[in-house]
């Protein structure tokens, strides 16, 4: 399959619109209008209706292997061009909300090389993970919490090394006045009942959790798209709903109770692919 048709029928089932897409591509819409005909042919099914646009069964099952595909083209170029291009005199470390990042030893790194930029970005775990595959970062910092024995999850980005950096204990958070913050341990799916804070770029995702607890339930309170580790713990001290966190983020207002089933840890990886020397230099700076 052509990857510029992929790109197009991605950006029309997103945007619900052949003009729209049009826009965003830079393409007329008679051209957009072609690429989804020649997709239709190729794959020998339709995949949109139209008027109004919406996917068939056959588009939305392609749609699911649209993004990995495009994010594998990504990063296979991004991967090439690391290897081949001239070392840049930049970093970009990307870091997830949660994930401690060592801001000290960047520092240090930083100051060694006075020549060289470095920048750090806060961002969702996907957003990091992604980054790091598609050249836009050179590392990144990605937490989670998980089974001791599993990797945390990520895209399939292709050929990223994975550095465990720090692995803590997991605690449910929650106000510090809440009926179950004087406990010893608590079960995750005893708590399926209960509200929980809707943070996926910060706290472990709703669906994740029913996938740790085998259990439904773990219903959305207050959603919270951002990535302010302050808002977000703020907003659990005023009772918006539990979470799942490392230990050492809890703060005033805040408390934390161990899950005692299933056993779980909050880990920190640095994800990144072929690195230049300033970058090597970070990520031997942040690894234990």
């Amino acid at each position: 399959m052509d990857p510029h048709l992929l790109r197009t029928f991605a950006a029309v089932a997103r945007l619900g619109s052949f003009s729209a897409a049009a826009d965003e591509l830079g393409y007329t819409q008679s051209a957009v209008s072609q690429h989804i005909a020649a997709l239709e042919q190729d794959v020998g099914a339709p995949l949109l209706r139209r008027r109004p646009v919406a996917l068939t069964d056959a588009g939305a099952r392609l749609l699911e292997h649209t993004g990995p595909i495009l994010l594998r083209l990504a990063a296979a170029r991004a991967d090439v061009v690391r290897l081949s291009g001239p070392a840049p005199a930049s970093v970009v470390l990307g870091a997830t909300p949660l994930s401690g990042v060592d801001t000290a030893a960047l520092v240090g790194v930083q100051r060694s090389m006075p020549r060289v930029t470095f920048t750090l970005r806060i961002a969702g775990a996907g957003a990091v993970a992604t980054g790091v595959a598609v050249g836009e970062l050179d590392l990144g910092l990605v937490d989670g919490v998980t089974a001791p024995s599993d990797p945390l999850p990520l895209p399939d980005a292709g050929q990223l090394s994975t550095v465990p950096v720090a692995e803590r204990p997991a605690v449910v958070a929650l106000p510090a006045g809440h009926p179950l913050a004087g406990r010893r341990g608590l079960r995750l799916a005893d708590l399926a009942d209960a509200v929980w804070l809707d943070a996926p770029e910060v706290a472990t995702p709703l669906t994740q959790l029913r996938a740790l607890a085998r259990a439904e339930g773990f219903r959305g309170g207050l959603a919270y798209p951002g990535t302010d580790a302050a808002v977000f713990l703020s907003l659990i001290g005023a009772g918006a709903g539990l979470a799942l966190l490392p230990a050492s983020a809890l703060t005033a207002g805040v408390r934390g109770v161990p899950v005692v089933e299933p056993r779980l840890v909050h880990r920190t990886d640095l994800v990144h692919g072929s690195l230049t020397a300033p970058a090597a230099a970070v990520r031997d700076a942040l690894r234990p």
